[in-house]
């Protein structure tokens, strides 16, 4: 097809007036299709690529990682009125309190440049009666491999709200009976942001550890749109003390 429409092009110039009102129908109809095939890759190939691991981690790092609902599609992409405990995926749960859930939890696209996430998680919220809100996201086994006193656990987000609310994150490690719990704020003056959990001063039983997973909990998120673009970890050693 390029050839022949090659040769049409180069024999333009000469060529008959009926035919060539006839073969310029037909180029603008092609056009057309063409434009729209272009538009239409254009836009998906802009879009962050489905699978994608790659984010800023430290040089250092032993182990990094992305969960799915920020990875990849969910076979289920949105919950309305979600109930305390609704898995979403693999490795998300909500939990609340709530004796009427007017919460809403799904699975969105990412569409800015600077996203790396394929899809972000939107969480909507009504109204809201109940005392705490929180959304688990348990860590692989990978992550409870050899994992030590000595290690500083890393996580970045990138957080949109409708409305100013805090978010806590707590880091839980289960080793043997006990669960070390760990928690920081999330500086929400920032887009992108990072907190890391440092596990030297914790009771952590090293030989024991069996899990890991991340509580994120908003306080007051009555009437509010909150967007995490992005959810990684990271797991590096610190320097001696």
């Amino acid at each position: 097809m390029l050839r022949r429409w090659t040769r049409l092009a180069r024999a333009a110039a000469g060529m008959d007036l009926a035919e060539l009102r006839r073969q310029r129908a037909l180029a603008r109809r092609l056009r057309s299709r063409l434009d729209e095939v272009l538009h239409v890759a254009d836009a998906r190939l802009a879009l962050p690529q489905v699978g994608n691991q790659s984010f800023p981690r430290p040089r250092d790092a032993d182990w990094a990682w992305r969960p799915e609902i920020w990875s990849g599609p969910l076979p289920v992409q949105g919950i309305a009125e979600v109930q305390s405990k609704t898995q979403l995926g693999q490795e998300a749960r909500l939990f609340h309190d709530c004796p009427q859930s007017e919460i809403t939890l799904r699975q969105v696209r990412n569409r800015r440049a600077a996203d790396l996430a394929a899809y972000g998680l939107q969480l909507d919220v009504f109204g809201f009666s109940g005392s705490y809100l929180s959304l688990a996201v348990e860590l692989p086994e990978a992550a409870a491999q050899g994992l030590s006193k000595q290690h500083l656990v890393r996580i970045e987000t990138i957080v949109e709200m409708e409305r100013p609310l805090e978010i806590f994150a707590r880091l839980n490690v289960k080793h043997g009976p006990n669960t070390e719990q760990v928690v920081r704020e999330l500086p929400l003056n920032a887009e992108t942001v990072q907190v890391e959990f440092d596990l030297a001063y914790s009771r952590l039983n090293e030989k024991r550890v069996e899990k890991i997973w991340l509580d994120l909990i908003f306080e007051g998120p009555r009437m509010n749109q909150v967007t995490l673009h992005d959810l990684t970890f990271s797991r590096r050693r610190r320097a001696a003390l």
